[in-house]
């Protein structure tokens, strides 16, 4: 029936459509070239809006029943040598930090995938050298969204049913950057389906009844940008104005979260070892039992439960709680230093089994937890001398760690050996070492942390690339400009006049890139697949990480920064966003009336796979069988206490005012 053009798109455009009946392979269509009238669908693209800013609407009607699956792509007139790519929560650059068996140019220099990757269904080309940027956004509107699941991972599939879901990327064929869309989803050149693993690309075709009407729309967008962090700063905003994300209704209230966490600390406490722990990682979520790791960081996070366990104990009158917090620090003050005075990491207790290479995010982690502890010790009137000198012992190994361009290496041994010297993980230092300025007064800690700053300002922010912070993958990731967001916030509480503003522009750019990782629209499910079956909305949640493609609620203080940037700054969205997250990543709860697949009440789901790929089991709409509740509580605790940045900078609050 071929392509009606109603309107002349000034970007030029071509579109593909292929159909495909059962047992035959597709037959495909170019438009507006082929004119072939055996094509059963008649198919126009509207074209409205001007030169920047065009919606391109396309109504698909069947002239005969059939499965179809249609392509447009829109030639940005931007040369690929010259340009950047963006995919939301998923693609930064050329992804060239991840490796070769993650989607990333070192395997292709064109990509296109399903939209529920995306924590916007978006994609982007930057050309750095007419600084200038061209995005693609898919406008669902009012629609309702649904999903279903494919009986194939790959090839020509026919969808068994309806879904919502298209795919975008982007194409460099004869040197020239363009941008695709498609519906329904098709994943090329290869298809991501879990941890390091591409496998043949997909193509879905859905079907369309004879007398149907279809329609589709995308919008095109131009507009210039000085910088590729520009660039993904005004697609964030522009993102954000189109989905509008709202908070969830009837969330679940402060008092309500953390009542029903608290039986997490009594369930998960382990008392059998040297090392007194609250158990939180590689925990099966069929049973929740208890396991001998010990770890004060990453996904362990004992050490900040145990304070979260001994203040909640304190504020509530619950004995049990506020005991088992103090045997815990007693114990790793006893048992939990290296003979060379760092923090022992990660301890498998039952065959008392360590590695001997440190990590600088797990030591600085279990720093902060100690000196937040500290600092409401001291509060409270009570002082802990020895923990204070264990702490100053171990902050002096940081300074002597330290490189001179100012970064930490990633992993090193107790002789300052490094092990991994990628500085990626350098912002997590910096908020201890802002904290111990505060609580020793000593500057040397406060010069180290400046130091930070200006590595992070060097080689993270100014370049927009923020990699490798987690330290279970290699890439470009969410946690890094997290942490590094926070820490030029920390910086900002200890730093006074024209560089204390320097630091908030930093950690406000640094903010952009992190909410790049947040989503901000609700994915769809299929039926039976247990997320969408209990009504969960994404919207609020964070990707991971190109490596690890799922959401999970990783925010500790993030929110926090989000709600004083938007004081400082006046921007409104941080707030508003701030109280989708804050409201959202509350959803899945266990508790006793609805446990959402978790054995355990107060045991926070990890891995929440949102999309087709998986962590090694159960896929989109379950959560993997293995995780770290550690983190996903202190997170949450932590992220439901906003107080607390301020009350770690109580002692210089009059010289580096906030207001």
């Amino acid at each position: 029936m071929g392509l009606v053009m109603s309107h002349a798109l000034t970007i030029s455009a071509a579109t593909r459509v292929a159909v495909k009946y059962p047992g035959k392979k597709s037959i495909e269509y170019t438009l507006p070239a082929d004119k072939d009238s055996s094509m059963p669908l008649e198919i126009t693209r509207a074209v409205s809006g001007g030169d920047n800013l065009q919606d391109v609407t396309f109504t698909i009607i069947a002239h005969q029943t059939c499965w179809f699956n249609i392509a447009d792509t829109i030639d940005t007139r931007m040369s690929s040598e010259n340009c950047e790519f963006y995919m939301p929560g998923f693609w930064y650059h050329k992804n060239l930090r991840s490796p070769q068996k993650a989607p990333s140019f070192h395997t292709s220099d064109s990509w296109t995938v399903r939209e529920d990757r995306l924590s916007t269904p978006l994609a982007g080309v930057y050309d750095s050298a007419n600084k200038q940027g061209t995005t693609i956004i898919r406008l669902y509107g009012n629609d309702k969204l649904v999903d279903c699941v494919p009986q194939n991972l790959s090839g020509e599939v026919i969808l068994p049913g309806e879904t919502s879901i298209g795919a975008t990327g982007f194409d460099n064929s004869d040197g020239q950057a363009r941008l695709v869309c498609t519906f329904p989803y098709s994943e090329t050149p290869k298809r991501y389906i879990r941890k390091l693993t591409l496998i043949d690309p997909i193509y879905a075709f859905q079907k369309i009844e004879k007398g149907d009407t279809l329609k589709l729309k995308w919008q095109v967008r131009r507009f210039d940008a000085p910088s590729y962090s520009d660039f993904v700063a005004d697609t964030w905003t522009y993102s954000y104005d189109v989905q509008h994300p709202q908070p969830i209704v009837d969330a679940m209230s402060k008092e309500n979260a953390m009542r029903y966490m608290m039986p997490y600390f009594i369930n998960s406490y382990v008392d059998d070892y040297e090392l007194k722990y609250f158990s939180g990682m590689r925990m099966r979520i069929d049973d929740c039992l208890n396991t001998d790791n010990y770890q004060v960081g990453f996904v362990g996070r004992v050490l900040l439960n145990a304070y979260n366990a001994l203040e909640y104990g304190e504020n509530n009158n619950i004995p049990e709680l506020t005991q088992k917090a103090e045997a815990i620090f007693n114990s790793v003050l006893a048992h939990g230093f290296t003979p060379d005075g760092f923090l022992r990491e990660n301890v498998k207790l039952k065959d008392n089994k360590e590695s001997d290479v440190l990590s600088i995010r797990r030591q600085s982690e279990g720093v902060y937890a100690i000196l937040s502890w500290l600092n409401y010790e001291k509060d409270k009137g009570r002082r802990h001398p020895e923990w204070e000198k264990k702490m100053k012992s171990l902050l002096d190994k940081f300074v002597d760690l330290q490189n001179v361009d100012g970064s930490f290496p990633r992993k090193f041994k107790a002789d300052k050996t490094t092990v991994d010297p990628t500085g990626g993980s350098t912002p997590s230092a910096t908020l201890p070492l802002t904290m111990a300025y505060d609580y020793f007064g000593n500057k040397k800690y406060l010069q180290c942390a400046k130091n930070t700053g200006r590595y992070l300002e060097n080689k993270l922010i100014s370049k927009g690339d923020y990699f490798s912070s987690t330290l279970d993958a290699n890439c470009e990731d969410k946690e890094a400009s997290l942490y590094a967001a926070t820490a030029m916030y920390y910086l900002a509480c200890v730093t006074d006049g024209a560089e204390k503003l320097h630091n908030l522009e930093l950690c406000k750019s640094a903010a952009y890139f992190c909410l790049s990782w947040y989503y901000l629209w609700d994915v769809p499910f299929a039926n039976g697949q247990m997320l969408g079956d209990v009504g969960f909305k994404s919207r609020g949640w964070g990707n991971v990480s190109v490596e690890n493609n799922h959401i999970d609620v990783f925010i500790f203080d993030f929110a926090t920064v989000l709600d004083k940037l938007a004081g400082h700054f006046g921007e409104e969205r941080f707030s508003d966003f701030a109280n989708v997250i804050k409201t959202s990543m509350l959803q899945l709860m266990p508790t006793d009336d609805n446990m959402f697949d978790i054995a355990k009440a107060g045991y926070y789901p990890e891995v929440v796979q949102h999309t087709t790929w998986d962590y090694g089991h159960n896929g989109k709409g379950f959560y993997n069988d293995i995780f770290a509740p550690g983190w996903t509580v202190a997170s949450l605790w932590q992220m439901l206490c906003p107080e607390r940045i301020d009350n770690c900078f109580k002692n210089q609050s009059t010289k580096y005012s906030m207001k």
